[in-house]
This record gives C-alpha cells, structure tokens and sequence, in this order.
C-alpha cells in the first residue's frame, strides 16, 4: 500500500468534512446507481495487478479480473458512459441470459511471481481448456512465462442454466488470490419474462417513470422465471473487506522478485494470510463516501460500480448480493426487510414448489461465497401522518391531490399523480401536535422552531415526500404571501429538505442508511465514517431518478 492517489490523506476531521461535502452532492438532483456489467455470452477476461483507491488517501496495490480488449456491450442499455478496464474490483459483471452457451476466456497478466490463477463458476458445470492443471481447475500461467500467449490462455465454458446471481472468484490460491480483488459477479436473465412483470402494478409503474421522463435501467422485469419475482428497479451490491498488511506484503515481495520467469528460483510469493485484521471494508470495491459517486467515475478507474440506491415509494426493488470476502457482514437497509427470493440462483420455495417461501430478513447476512436475490419495498405506510405534505387549506393546488384507495389502501388510480403509491388511510394526517405555522394540531409528532433547527450548513429537513412539500403541507402563513397563480411563495413551518446544495424545490426524499451491523466495519482505517455504508434515498415521483452517466 502506498500514499500516491489523488487524494491527500486525511484527518478525522477533514473526513467528516469530506462527507458533508459528498452528501450535499449526492442530495443534489442527479443519482447514479443501477446494476451495470458487461454482456456475452462470451467474454474476454485478463488478471492484472493495479492500484485501488481508498477515502483516506491510500492507494491499495491490489489484483483483479478486467477486460481483455472491449467487451461485446455493456448494460443496462440504458446506461452511458460505461468502460472496461484492463482490471477493475469486483471484476466485470457479467451478463448473460438463460440457455446461452457462456465461454470466458482468461489471460494472466499478474506479476510472474504471483503464479498461476483460474476462475471458479460455482453452480454450472463447466469445462476448462487450455492452461495448466490446478487444484479446482485449469489455470492460466502468467503470461510474461509462456513461449506464447495461446498456450497459457484458459478458456471456461458451461451453460448458463439457471436465472440468478452468482460469484465467480479465483479457484487458485484462494486465501491470498480472492483477498487480492479476484473476483465479481455473473448475472443470469430469464430466458422469458412472465406475464405478470408486464402488466397490473409494474406496469403502472413504468407509467409513472415514463410520465416524469425516467428510463428503464433494469436488466430485465424478473429475476427469475417466476412471477412473484417482477420488480421495478435492481441493485448490485459485493462486499469485500482489506488486510492491508498482505496488500504490502505481496506489493514487497512481486517488487523483490522483479522480471523474474515462472520456476525461476525466488520467483515465488510466501504472504502470510493469518492472523487476518482488515482495516477497509467495501461496497462494490469502494468504502463510504467513494460509493456514493457515480458509476464509471474517473477518478476510479479500477473501481467502476457504485453504491447508491434510489427507488420511489410503492416500486418493487430487487437487491442483489453477494459475500466476496473471507468475513461474514451483517448488514442492515434501514426503512424495511428485505423478502429474500433466493441464494445461489435458487428460488426459495414451499415443500410442493408452488409459493415462494423465502426468509423476511432484518439483516441481509452476507456469507463469504453465498449470492442472494430479494425485494426492497418501501411506501410510508405506519408513518400515520401525510409524507406528501398534503393540506387542503392550503393555495397550492398540488397540496389538495385526492387519495383514492384501491383494494390493498393505494392511491394507485391515476400514475402520473405526485402521490401515486400514497397509503390513503394517512392522507391529509398532520405531522406536528404542536406546529409552527398553520398545520392543525394533532400529528404524531412535534417539531422544533425551524428558526433553531439548524446545524452549520445542515438542516433537519422536512419530513414531506418531494419538492415544495414543506410549503404544501403548511400552505401560507400570510396572505401576502401568495402570489398572483394563488401558490405559496412564503416558508413552512418545517427547514428547507437536504443541504445548502439544494433548496426545497427541488429533491426531497426520505433517507435511509443502509450499513453493516458490525461498527468497525462502517469505518476506513478505523475512522468513522466509512466502509460498507450507504443510502437508500427513497424520492417523491417528480424526481427524475437518472442512472445514465
């Protein structure tokens, strides 16, 4: 590990500051998420040693899968901007659709004193050419050693059997290959969409994000070959953890053995795994706040996925997840359960196959190897007061919206409401007992004086769903205050939403942390915050949730 990234060190202080600033930005309008990988069905892999960007200023030397050459094409279609490096953590998602014919083909570009590496495809059955033999499967030599690049180039091949999410990972030496970054994610699509993701709610919801200029950033409308299992928007989150200490050692000893051919003497590495104290704890290669930037940003060329989940109230969002490293991390999303669908790529069902019977899970416990596919849902119903703002005494005619209920309680009837999903049995609820302004008494709660609600450059924001939502549900506190269209121009009883980085008329969502249980684990380095934690940011349904980059 060495201190040559682009980013000085920092202070606990200058951290922290570093977090208010990258908050501010990812409250502003524009949000960057999605499920983003490379398709086949074949695919052109290299392992390749390369540096690794840390928010405490380290640059970690580090190994990973990238691609050889450009890929066939890169998804969700929707997406821009998206690059391929010649090696990246985790490594490529790769993409592929039920029934196709996968093949991956693997140079080793590492250090010759690295040795050989593979890759494993647990749950296929695969085929493995080429290369030398290994423990678990054939393995690609390091390239620099090979009289021809032919000749240590393994190529894998199976049949992508089944839908789901799965890890592949290096089969080689795994306590030191797969703590040095080898590893990612393989994707498999249904090879047809059930009937159901494309009509009833899923549809109203495409509606709803085509009414406000959304595009579509799944992969597909199911994830698996199931009609319970249609959602609306997906995640990929891998986490990984960091010994730094055989980070250095490896960089030391590859250093040590310079240019040296594979079975030369000293052309070897002796790392030492235990006792094993990592210091970083990531989320799609990045820790807190990193994860938080967009996809394919610059200033992470090894580091292209993000972390920063987005959904509106009433989607069904599939969340993706796979333990990558050697520890197990509890981690939590803030707001609901997650309803698990399956582990592995298999759907969880009753005795007779006919329901899904999958665990409602407090904390999505991420096993070193195990990949799980589940739905996040969120809508505000339980909070017993209006999370729109609505007030029917006020002059704003979107503060005066109807809430018709359907069978299960939704304002579901019109999708290009603003408050399309609201739980109509807390429609026109006040908020505070005892307001500040002119909300009537009688809500759940009591919020301070706006006039000392403040914090330096933060407020505690308003506890409405969208844009103006503070000013919706107060109305005008004066007459003078209205303008000559008969809207408020005046403030509420509540502070503007978010930070100085946006004001109340623009994002305003409800904000939920999504983090590992384990506390050290939600540091960098040991200074808080950091590591494997991020937002949920769940946003009003005029705000324009833009995953292109």
């Amino acid at each position: 590990m060495r201190p040559t990234n682009m980013k000085n060190i920092m202070t606990k202080t200058q951290l922290l500051v570093a977090l208010t600033m990258a908050m501010a930005l990812w409250l502003s309008p524009a949000a960057f998420a999605a499920a983003p990988g490379v398709t086949g069905p074949t695919f052109n892999l290299t392992a390749q040693a390369a540096y690794i960007s840390q928010p405490d200023g380290q640059a970690v030397y580090s190994w990973g899968y990238g691609c050889n050459g450009n890929p066939t094409g890169y998804a969700p279609s929707a997406m821009t901007g998206g690059f391929c490096t010649s090696m990246q953590i985790p490594g490529p998602t790769l993409i592929v659709t039920e029934g196709q014919t996968v093949t991956v083909h693997l140079i080793n570009q590492l250090p010759a004193a690295a040795g050989n590496t593979s890759i494993l495809f647990p749950g296929f059955q695969v085929i493995a050419t080429g290369g030398a033999a290994g423990l678990l499967s054939r393995e690609a030599p390091p390239a620099s050693s090979c009289a021809s690049v032919v000749l240590c180039t393994v190529t894998y091949t199976f049949t992508a059997t089944t839908p789901g999410t799965r890890a592949y990972y290096s089969g080689t030496q795994g306590d030191l290959q797969v703590e040095m970054g080898l590893y990612g994610a393989i994707i498999v699509l249904p090879a047809s969409v059930p009937g159901a993701c494309t009509s009833g709610v899923h549809a109203s919801n495409e509606t709803a994000q085509g009414n406000w200029g959304e595009k579509d950033f799944r992969l597909a409308g199911a994830a698996y070959d199931d009609p319970n299992t249609c959602y609306d928007r997906e995640y990929l989150f891998q986490f990984s953890e960091i010994d730094p200490l055989i980070h250095r050692q490896a960089e030391a000893q590859v250093a040590a053995a310079g240019n040296c051919k594979l079975g030369d003497p000293g052309c070897s590495l002796t790392v030492p795994t235990e006792p094993y104290h990592p210091a970083y704890f990531m989320i799609n290669g990045r820790s807190m706040p990193d994860d938080m930037d967009p996809n394919y940003a610059q200033q992470y060329p090894h580091q292209p996925y993000n972390g920063d989940p987005h959904m509106h109230p009433g989607e069904l969002t599939l969340v993706r997840i796979i333990g990558q490293g050697r520890w197990q991390h509890p981690f939590h999303e803030h707001g609901n359960h997650v309803r698990i669908l399956a582990r592995d790529g298999n759907l969880i069902l009753t005795p007779d196959g006919q329901a899904l019977a999958g665990p409602l899970l407090f904390t999505t416990t991420t096993t070193p190897g195990l990949a799980m596919d589940g739905i996040y849902y969120w809508t505000a119903k339980g909070l017993n007061w209006d999370a729109y703002g609505h007030n029917p005494a006020s002059k704003d005619p979107s503060a005066k919206l109807p809430c018709n209920p359907d069978n299960n309680g939704y304002n579901t009837g019109d999708p290009t409401a603003i408050n399309y999903f609201e739980w109509c049995q807390d429609h026109n609820k006040p908020l505070q007992v005892a307001p500040f302004g002119d909300v009537g008494a009688g809500g759940p709660a009591t919020l301070p004086d706006p006039n000392i609600f403040t914090n330096g450059a933060w407020y505690g924001g308003s506890p409405y769903l969208g844009p103006n939502a503070t000013l919706r549900a107060t109305g005008c506190t004066t007459g003078a205050q209205a303008n000559t269209s008969g809207l408020c121009g005046g403030t509420g009883s509540t502070p503007p939403s978010g930070t100085i980085a946006n004001s109340p008329g623009e994002e305003a969502g409800f904000a939920f942390m999504w983090h590992s249980h384990n506390e050290r684990e939600i540091t960098t380095n040991n200074i808080f915050p950091g590591g494997m934690l991020m937002m949920m940011l769940v946003d009003s349904r005029e705000f324009v949730i833009d995953e292109t980059n």
